[in-house]
């Protein structure tokens, strides 16, 4: 399907310094406000109090969570869990108060408008579980980038890996310095976006890069530049992203609108990273490539001629 047609290839690679310019720059910001600020992290990475308290009747979160406000007792998360009597809520550690005073403090604020309800169990979670967190989360990225640089430099070729794998970065490091600016919670369901936003980043610059190799092959493109073959691929297959992309992309937006505090993290994480995906991939990771000096010869091998038999 082809939404739509260009009769001439648009010139992305002689922008090429320009976006990487722009894209060196937020990313240096990026970086900047995640050594200045930090990220704010919640309870899963810097300890707390979970409980889970069950209603004998379905109830609104956003009741729980005005009655957690007035206690002033931090930033708190409510959700649901499995079902609609069953809520889960997190703490945050407070110096002056334990576990237990909190949840004793919390179960009598729920408790005063309805003494049906019950705790059903209250945990600890200790700093030390935090920053065991942070490293798993931390290795679990790294091993996600060198299996994309692996599979890339083994489907292409290396500078597409190096390529690809430093817009991919580039996102990633964007969506956190976006996190550590406007110091949004950053909780196990943000880096799962953040882990996605990777892999759905990679999908784009492969899609870029397989049109690449073809138009290398073809007998028209031989009279081409090579920025001049990348903007042809680049203009090929702008429907298939703009199609892909606003879809995905309505689907978030609608998951951040309706989707509620439980999921407005995570779709937030995924709205941010879909964006600057795009972006990267067309404008990051085709001029970094071609920075790199990829050329034909690179992605297609010569074919030895065959010798003549002896007579």
């Amino acid at each position: 399907m082809e939404l739509l047609h260009f009769k001439k290839d648009i010139p992305f690679m002689s922008y090429g310094k320009l976006t990487t310019a722009i894209s060196l720059l937020t990313f240096l910001l990026s970086v900047f406000f995640l050594f200045s600020k930090g990220l704010h992290f919640s309870v899963e990475f810097t300890g707390g109090t979970v409980m889970e308290v069950q209603y004998t009747q379905p109830v609104e979160l956003n009741s729980v969570r005005s009655k957690l406000d007035g206690l002033k007792l931090g930033e708190a998360t409510v959700q649901s869990l499995g079902t609609s009597r069953d809520v889960l809520i997190r703490l945050p550690n407070l110096k002056d108060r334990t576990s237990a005073q909190l949840s004793n403090q919390v179960l009598a604020a729920l408790q005063a408008d309805n003494t049906q309800v019950e705790l059903r169990k209250v945990e600890f979670v200790g700093p030390q579980v935090g920053e065991e967190l942070v490293t798993s989360g931390l290795t679990a990225l790294t091993l996600v980038c060198a299996g994309i640089m692996l599979y890339l430099a083994i489907r292409f070729e290396w500078r597409f890996a190096v390529a690809a794998i430093l817009a991919n970065m580039h996102d990633v490091v964007i969506i956190l310095g976006c996190f550590a600016l406007f110091q949004w919670e950053f909780s196990l369901t943000v880096l799962a976006a953040v882990l996605a936003v990777l892999g759905y980043s990679v999908n784009e610059s492969v899609v870029v890069f397989d049109r690449i190799r073809e138009n290398f092959r073809k007998s028209g493109m031989r009279g081409k530049t090579t920025a001049q073959v990348i903007d042809n691929a680049i203009t090929a297959t702008m429907s298939r992203t703009i199609i892909t992309h606003g879809s995905t992309e309505a689907m978030v937006l609608s998951m951040l609108v309706f989707g509620g505090p439980a999921l407005h993290g995570f779709a937030t994480a995924l709205t941010i990273g879909i964006v600057f995906g795009i972006y990267s991939s067309v404008l990051v990771a085709s001029p970094i490539a071609l920075a790199l000096g990829v050329k034909r010869e690179h992605m297609i091998k010569p074919v030895k001629p065959k010798e003549e038999a002896v007579v």
